[in-house]
């Protein structure tokens, strides 16, 4: 459903964005990896929070932002949570492993991921959010 060359989805409201979270959890395989984009209150966080309840993650998903990674391993696959929008030098993601997390059998969702587009892999699947012209509203666009 989702996963093509690329798909615009209009979300008129958070319950849509927890739908398509949970729709997304669905399709989510070992070791993918998603690049979520997006401004300031954008919804980036919201969706996943969406995706970490679709995986049935019963850990409340907080914002990784002092930390890098939050890591999560109830829900059906390990949750790799990553806000890149602190790192100051690619050397600070190095050293945590971010590309041992690639290949670790979860799902990573790298939350300011256009900050480190270089370090990638290059089957990233990128989810990027930007406001409507509604209030509430968000434009979400996926590609592979």
């Amino acid at each position: 459903m989702i996963f093509g060359m690329e798909k615009t989805i209009s979300l008129k409201n958070e319950l849509d964005t927890r739908n398509l979270g949970a729709s997304l959890a669905k399709q989510m395989q070992p070791n993918q990896v998603y690049a979520l984009i997006g401004d300031l209150g954008a919804g980036k966080t919201t969706l996943a929070k969406a995706i970490a309840r679709g995986l049935g993650v019963t850990e409340t998903l907080t914002s990784p932002t002092f930390t890098i990674v939050q890591e999560y391993e109830t829900g059906r696959l390990p949750l790799y949570h990553f806000d890149v929008y602190r790192v100051s030098d690619e050397d600070e993601l190095f050293e945590i492993g971010l590309d041992d997390y690639f290949h670790k059998g979860g799902v990573c969702l790298v939350e300011w991921a256009d900050l480190i587009e270089d370090l990638l892999p290059a089957d990233v699947i990128t989810i990027n959010l930007s406001y409507g012209e509604e209030e509430g509203e968000r434009i979400c666009s996926i590609s592979r």
